[in-house]
């Protein structure tokens, strides 16, 4: 059995309870992980100065793996976010965003199945804007050859790799036509290198509606920075919401899973909080780690809890708490694996 070592971030706010539930849960796969953990979060600051600290950053270079709970961002620190700080720092380009109808969640919506490949690194999000003058401010889209490349590819290798079927790439290119044309020539050719695949492209503001309206349609979207965080945003409100929304940041080394709700401080100690989109993340982790049987079955086992309906939290109309949650999963998990 091979053994995994990851990084592990509990986070701050409810952080610390998902993580404990999603160590339960995957501990019933079997799968031989060592945690090394490690400490970041707002929770941090008067210790080490900043919410992101050098041992997090270098854990994460050593075990190439790391599964993080929700980290609050300081107020007025000028510390963008814990998230933008690993991204740059670790080059972590693609954010994957998987977005699947589980029964038992209500939503108005069944059978969606959505995967939102999104670049990380560049576009508005890459920060560069200034003030032009007193009354102006200005904000720089950066859209590169190789950033684009490389998170096309990405997208590509990602639907083979998971046997999905198309991938539609989300732009603005009829009124951005040098930077949207940049990324969308570049998802074109990529497209032309692998014919296996089928591939179109949708206008943002169009693709929107079209998830709204026919969700089915689609399989894995492939968006530059900013659209790519508004539509799986959308993508997750399909499935019902940030709860059970998994999330991972893939670079060409290093890989960071996460849920991608916030850390609800209000939360925090009552053993209310869902765990299921950290769970989900894992599964992701485990995918990634090419534990696909174990990944199957810590799936199934969320399906299955959920679908019951009975140990459950609140938003999801039960009464259980986190913890409790956490190991009607396990239990479920323990039986498939046997």
């Amino acid at each position: 059995m091979t053994k995994h070592r990851v990084t592990c971030i509990p986070g701050d706010g409810i952080g610390p309870e998902l993580m404990a539930a999603a160590k339960t849960a995957v501990a019933a796969t079997k799968v031989d992980i060592e945690w090394v953990d490690v400490e970041a979060g707002a929770g941090v600051m008067d210790k080490y100065g900043t919410p992101l600290p050098d041992p997090v950053i270098d854990s994460i270079r050593e075990t190439k793996v790391a599964l993080k709970g929700p980290v609050t961002t300081p107020v007025g620190s000028g510390f963008r976010s814990v998230n933008v700080g690993l991204r740059k720092a670790l080059d972590l380009y693609a954010n994957l965003r998987p977005a699947v109808s589980i029964p038992g969640v209500r939503s108005r919506y069944e059978n969606v199945d959505l995967v939102v490949v999104r670049e990380n690194t560049e576009d508005l999000y890459a920060g560069i804007e200034h003030m032009a003058g007193e009354d102006a401010a200005e904000s720089i889209k950066l859209i590169t050859r190789k950033g684009s490349e490389r998170i096309a590819r990405f997208a590509f290798d990602y639907a083979r790799r998971e046997g999905r079927r198309k991938i539609t790439a989300v732009h603005k290119a009829n009124i951005m036509k040098l930077s949207d044309g940049l990324f969308l020539e570049i998802c074109r050719q990529v497209a032309a290198d692998n014919p296996g695949i089928e591939f179109e492209d949708r206008i943002v503001d169009n693709m929107c509606m079209q998830l709204v309206q026919k969700p089915e349609l689609y399989d894995v979207l492939l968006c530059p920075n900013l659209y790519g965080d508004i539509v799986s945003d959308l993508c997750a409100g399909l499935v019902g919401g940030l709860g059970v929304a998994p999330g991972a940041n893939i670079g060409t080394e290093m890989a960071v899973f996460e849920a991608v709700h916030g850390s609800a401080p209000k939360y925090a100690g009552l053993d209310k909080a869902d765990p299921t989109a950290l769970i989900l993340s894992v599964v992701l982790m485990l995918r990634h780690l090419g534990e696909w049987e174990a990944a199957h079955a810590l799936f199934e086992g969320v399906r299955r809890v959920i679908g019951a309906g009975r140990r459950v939290t609140y938003d999801l109309g039960g009464t259980s708490g986190t913890k409790d949650m956490s190991e009607a999963i396990a239990e479920e998990v323990a039986h498939l694996v046997g």
